[in-house]
C-alpha cells in the first residue's frame, strides 16, 4: 500500500495524459469528467484591474476594499498575499476564489488558464482560518470518512486507501495518524498539525489550485514553518498555492516565491518575494531601497514591509512622542522623518511606474493567451445512499467517543429519574379523602407527567454546544462540496435515534416501575415512546436553531425560551379550556408538543383505572371521568393520534432544519445581493459592470448537470 502511496507523491510518467498528474490524480480525473484530458492541466490564474466596492450602510455608500490590482499565480510556485490587518489580504483571497460576501462586487477580469472560470465550489480548494474538526476522530479516520463522501463509488478500496495514505505522506501527518483530533476532554495534535489536517483534506481530490486563508496564524514559529514548508513542497509538485499570510517570521519568509504586498485595498508590491528587499542579480536593485525605504540588516523583511505600510505605527509615535526617549533621539531612519500615509503613497506611485508592475502586466497576458483545461476538483463524486451511510457511520462513531455529547446526559437523566421515582413512589390510586381531592390527584400523577414530559424533555438543550460543532463542520465541507444537506439532515436523524432511544428506554423504565404507573406492556411501551418522540423533537427543534443561531448560548437561551413557552400552554398550568383562545389555545397549544404529549400520557395513564372516592360508600371514580372533568381532555381521541402528532412534529422540525440551510445558502445571500445593488443603483453606481460570487445554489446545480 505504501508503494501505490509513494506512486501518488511522485509526478506524472511519460505516458501521462495530464502533465503533472500521478497515475492515481489521472485516473480520478478521468472518472470525475468523463472526459479526455487536453493540454496542460496546470492552473494559471491572473487578475486584471481587479476591484471590490461594498455597500456599507442603508444610505447606499460604497467602499473600494480593492482597488485596481493586476497579478498572476503560475504552476508550481506559493504566492503569499501580505498586509496589515484590513489591508485587503482575505477580500483579495475571496475575490480570486469566488467567495466574495452578498454586498461585495466584482469588476475587473480574473482569467483561470484563459478562460473564465466560476473558480467557486470547483476548481479550486479553499482551506480556511479555522480548523473545524471533529474531534473525537484520528487524523486518518478524519482523511478516510473525507474521501469516502467525496470519491466516486466505483473507484476500487484499495486506490482510495492509497489517496488517503499518500495525502497522510505529502502533509508529514504519519507520526499523528492514528491519534485523535481532540477536544475538550480528549488530548489531541497539535494546532499545526490541525491545520495540515485541515489542508490534507482539500488537497486529497488533488486540485491544482489551492487557497488557503492565514494557515499560519494562531501557530508557534516552529509550527508555521513546518506548515508554510509543506506548502511550498505541494507548491513543488505543481500546483499553485495562493495564501494570505499577517506577519511571517524571516524563516517562513524565505520560503514565498511570490510577494503580493497590498496596503488600503492597493498594490505596494508584487514580484519575487527576494527581490523586494535585497537585488536579485548586477542589473537590479530591491524595491523598496529604490523607493526610499531600505531593509536594514539584520531585520526580518516581513517586519519592515508592514512598518512601512502600517498606518498603525504613527499612532504609536503620537503616544510615545512625549517621551524623552523619542525627543532627543536622533535616528537615520526615513520612516521617522515621513507619516506612514506618505510612505505608503510614496510605495504606490513608485510601484506603478516601475519595472515591476509593467513585467507584471505582460505577464498577465502572456499567461492569459495560454489556453488549458480546467479541471474541476470540488463537489462530492459519492453516490447519495453512500454519503448518507458515510456521515452516519461517522457520526456515531463521534457520538459514542464524545463523552459529552449523549453519555453526560445519560448519567443525568437516570439521576433525574430516580428522583422522580422516589418522590412518586408507588403512588398508587388512592387519593386524600377532601373535597379538593381533584387538586390532590393533579398535583401528583399530573404534576409525574409534567415533570417528565415538561422539564426531562428539556434537558435536551444541554446538547446544544455539539449540535453547534457539528454545524461548524458542515459548514466547511458544505462550502467544499463535499455532500449535500439532504444527506446531512438524514444521517444526523439517524445517527442520534439509537443514543435517545437508550436514554429515553432507561429512563422511562426506572420512572415506570417506580411510580408504578398503569400496568401492562401497551401503556409502557407508550410511556418509552412517547418520551422517546417528545426528545426527538427536542434534538429537531434545537438543530434547526442551531442552523440559525451560531453562538451556543445564544442558541440555549433560544432554545430555553421556546420550550418555556410551549409548556405554558401544554394544558397543566393552566387547563386547556381556560387558555385564552386567540393565540394561546389556537394555535400554541397546538404546535406545543407538551400539549399532545401530555394529552396522550394522561390518557395511557388514567384509561382503565378506577381511584378511590372520598367515601368507601360513594362509588370508585373511573380514569375517564376524571380525563374529562379534571384534565379537560377529549376520551374519544385516541391517544395513539397524540403519538403520531409528537412524532409527525419531528418530521417537521427536520424539515425545518432542512430548510433554514437552504435559506441561509441561497436566499439569505440573494436577498443581501439585491439589497447591495438596489443601494448602489440609487447612488447611480451601475452595479451591471460588476459581478458576484455565485450562490451555492449555482454550484450544486451545476454539478448535478455535469453528472
Amino acid at each position: 500500500m505504501m508503494k501505490h502511496a509513494a506512486m501518488e507523491i511522485e509526478s506524472s510518467d511519460k505516458g501521462s495524459l495530464g502533465p503533472g498528474l500521478s497515475p492515481l490524480s489521472e485516473t480520478l480525473w478521468r472518472e470525475k469528467t468523463n472526459t479526455e484530458l487536453i493540454g496542460d492541466v496546470s492552473a494559471r490564474l491572473t487578475w486584471k484591474d481587479l476591484t471590490v466596492t461594498v455597500t456599507l450602510s442603508t444610505a447606499g455608500e460604497t467602499q473600494n476594499v480593492l482597488e485596481g490590482l493586476t497579478g498572476y499565480a503560475e504552476p508550481g510556485t506559493f504566492t503569499a498575499l501580505m498586509g496589515p490587518s484590513g489591508s485587503g489580504k482575505s477580500t483579495l483571497l475571496d475575490a480570486l476564489s469566488g467567495r466574495l460576501a452578498a454586498n461585495a462586487f466584482l469588476s475587473g477580469t480574473v482569467l483561470l488558464n484563459g478562460r473564465k472560470a466560476n473558480l467557486s465550489f470547483g476548481t479550486a480548494a479553499y482551506v480556511t482560518q479555522d480548523d473545524n474538526l471533529i474531534g473525537t476522530l484520528t487524523v486518518r479516520e478524519t482523511i478516510s470518512y473525507s474521501a469516502q463522501l467525496r470519491l466516486p463509488d466505483k473507484m476500487s478500496p484499495s486506490d482510495k486507501e492509497a489517496l488517503v495514505e499518500s495525502t497522510i505522506v505529502a502533509m508529514g501527518l504519519q507520526d499523528c495518524a492514528d491519534t485523535v483530533i481532540g477536544n475538550w476532554h480528549l488530548r489531541g495534535i497539535s494546532g499545526g498539525e490541525k491545520r495540515r489536517v485541515s489542508i490534507a483534506l482539500e488537497i486529497l481530490m488533488r486540485p491544482r489550485l489551492l487557497f488557503l486563508d492565514e494557515p499560519t496564524s494562531g501557530l508557534d514559529s516552529a509550527s508555521a514553518f513546518f506548515v508554510t514548508q509543506t506548502l511550498r513542497a505541494l507548491a513543488r509538485d505543481g500546483r499553485t498555492v495562493i495564501a494570505s499570510i499577517h506577519q511571517p517570521s524571516s524563516e517562513v519568509f524565505e520560503l514565498f516565491d511570490q510577494l503580493y504586498l497590498l496596503s488600503g485595498g492597493k498594490t505596494v508590491y508584487f514580484g519575487h518575494a527576494s527581490a523586494a528587499y535585497e537585488a536579485i542579480n548586477l542589473n537590479s536593485a530591491a524595491f523598496f531601497a529604490q523607493a526610499g525605504f531600505p531593509c536594514p540588516a539584520l531585520r526580518n523583511p516581513s517586519d519592515h514591509f508592514l512598518r512601512c505600510i502600517n498606518s498603525d505605527f504613527d499612532k504609536v509615535k503620537a503616544t510615545l512622542k512625549g517621551s524623552m526617549k523619542l525627543r532627543f533621539e536622533a535616528s537615520d531612519d526615513p520612516l521617522d522623518k515621513i507619516t506612514t500615509a506618505e510612505a505608503i503613497r510614496t510605495l504606490n506611485e513608485y510601484y506603478r511606474t516601475s519595472q515591476h508592475s509593467y513585467a507584471a502586466i505582460q505577464k498577465v497576458d502572456d499567461i492569459s493567451k495560454i489556453k488549458g483545461t480546467v479541471l474541476d476538483a470540488g463537489g462530492s463524486q459519492a453516490s447519495f445512499f453512500r454519503q448518507s451511510y458515510t456521515l452516519t457511520k461517522r457520526s456515531l462513531i463521534n457520538m459514542s467517543r464524545d463523552f459529552g455529547y449523549y453519555w453526560l446526559r445519560l448519567v443525568i437523566y437516570i439521576v433525574v429519574t430516580i428522583c422522580i421515582g422516589t418522590i412518586y413512589l408507588n403512588i398508587g390510586t388512592a387519593q386524600a379523602m377532601t373535597q379538593f381531592w381533584y387538586l390532590r390527584f393533579k398535583n401528583a400523577r399530573g404534576s409525574c407527567a409534567s415533570f417528565v414530559f415538561g422539564f426531562v424533555t428539556f434537558m435536551s438543550i444541554g446538547g446544544f454546544p455539539s449540535f453547534v460543532e457539528d454545524m461548524k463542520v458542515f459548514q466547511r465541507e458544505r462550502l467544499n462540496g463535499h455532500y449535500g444537506v439532504t444527506a446531512f439532515v438524514i444521517s444526523n436523524t439517524l445517527s442520534a435515534m439509537p443514543f435517545l432511544m437508550l436514554i429515553t428506554f432507561l429512563s422511562a423504565t426506572i420512572c415506570y416501575f417506580m411510580v408504578r404507573l398503569h400496568p401492562g406492556f401497551s401503556h409502557y411501551v407508550f410511556f418509552v415512546l412517547c418520551l422517546f418522540a417528545s426528545v426527538m423533537v427536542v434534538e429537531s427543534l434545537m438543530m434547526a436553531i442551531a442552523s440559525v443561531v451560531p453562538n451556543f448560548l445564544m442558541g440555549i437561551i433560544t432554545g430555553a425560551g421556546i420550550q418555556g413557552i410551549f409548556m405554558l400552554v401544554s394544558g397543566f398550568f393552566r387547563l386547556p379550556h381556560d387558555i385564552p383562545k386567540p393565540f394561546w389555545r389556537y394555535p400554541m397549544s397546538y404546535i406545543s408538543f407538551h400539549f399532545w404529549s401530555l394529552q396522550g400520557q394522561y390518557q395511557n395513564d388514567l384509561r382503565g383505572l378506577l381511584f378511590d372516592n372520598q367515601s368507601p360508600d360513594l362509588p370508585k371514580i373511573p380514569g375517564e371521568y376524571i380525563l374529562e372533568n379534571v384534565f379537560q381532555i377529549n376520551v374519544n381521541r385516541s391517544k395513539w393520534i397524540d403519538l403520531g402528532v409528537i412524532f409527525s412534529m419531528i418530521l417537521v422540525y427536520r424539515i425545518i432544519f432542512f430548510v433554514m440551510i437552504k435559506v441561509n445558502e441561497d436566499v439569505t445571500p440573494w436577498v443581501r445581493g439585491y439589497v447591495a445593488r438596489r443601494r448602489m443603483q440609487n447612488k447611480n453606481i451601475a452595479p451591471d459592470a460588476l459581478t458576484q460570487s455565485p450562490s451555492l445554489r449555482a454550484y450544486v446545480n451545476r454539478d448535478t448537470r455535469r453528472r
